[in-house]
């Protein structure tokens, strides 16, 4: 069997350390193709790597690779996202938020023969939402706690005035749909995004999101009721150094994701 080609949209802290654990080596995958606006840095963030690959435009990734991972900024997701669909790829995309606003797109992979694949990135449980979304999800509910550093910058913080310098004290800056957070927060709640395509949908799914000092760690507790269950958890990811918006734990997703694609054992939905 050939290698499954895989292409990273994005070369920023999730995009770097995928390529890396690429380029150390999974069996059946091969890293042909990275995308970044500065090309002279992605290169740098490549030196140690074995076989960099050739840094290229967004909208070249599709052909030049099976499988296309989006890591970018959110403002290019369409970019990536529709060039990758329209190619009959498998599409990974990171900015999960953004399906929201494209709901399009799912048609069109059933058109093309693309299969579009979010992972599980920072959530814990999704095969377990996933699972009773096939009988009756009755409610589900996401409180999100961020270090106010993580959350600065947010447009829904920009729009309202919302200052989250200099806290004390955790402060709600948010509460209602998964829908609305995405829009909101689209660096920042992509966890909310995928937890809403996994159970009840993102005009069902409720979110509160608080910047509190108190936290070093971005903290999501997630409570879900349905006709065949009732569980709450907790995860607290530790924010990446390069980019507190996320965390580390999101990169190790994405190769787990592609691991999966091969493997000939997959454990989980």
């Amino acid at each position: 069997m050939t290698d499954l080609t895989v292409a990273i949209g994005g070369f920023g802290a999730i995009g770097a350390t995928v390529a890396r654990g690429l380029d150390a080596g999974i069996p059946g995958l091969k890293l042909t193709a990275a995308s970044a606006r500065d090309h002279d840095g992605a290169r740098a963030r490549m030196a140690g790597m074995a076989t960099p690959p050739p840094v290229v435009s967004l909208a070249e990734l599709a052909g030049m690779a099976e499988v296309v991972v989006e890591c970018a900024p959110a403002a290019v997701f369409a970019e990536v996202a529709e060039a990758a669909i329209e190619a009959g790829r498998i599409f990974i995309p990171l900015s999960c938020g953004a399906l929201l606003r494209h709901p399009h797109l799912e048609g069109r992979a059933a058109a093309t023969g693309a299969r579009i694949i979010v992972p599980t990135g920072a959530l814990v449980g999704l095969d377990a939402v996933r699972a009773a979304a096939e009988g009756v999800i009755h409610s589900v509910h996401m409180v999100t706690r961020k270090p106010p550093n993580g959350l600065a910058g947010a447009p829904h913080l920009v729009a309202n005035n919302i200052n989250v310098e200099n806290l004390k004290t955790a402060k709600l800056v948010f509460q209602g749909t998964a829908r609305a957070a995405a829009r909101g927060f689209p660096a920042n709640v992509n966890v909310a995004a995928a937890l809403s395509l996994a159970g009840n949908g993102p005009d069902q799914t409720t979110i509160e999101i608080w910047a509190d000092p108190g936290v070093s760690r971005n903290t999501h507790t997630i409570k879900v009721d349905s006709d065949a269950t009732r569980f709450e958890m907790t995860i607290e990811g530790i924010p990446s150094p390069d980019n507190p918006a996320t965390g580390l734990l999101t990169p190790l997703s994405v190769l787990a994701t592609l691991r999966g694609l091969v493997s000939p054992l997959k454990v989980g939905t």
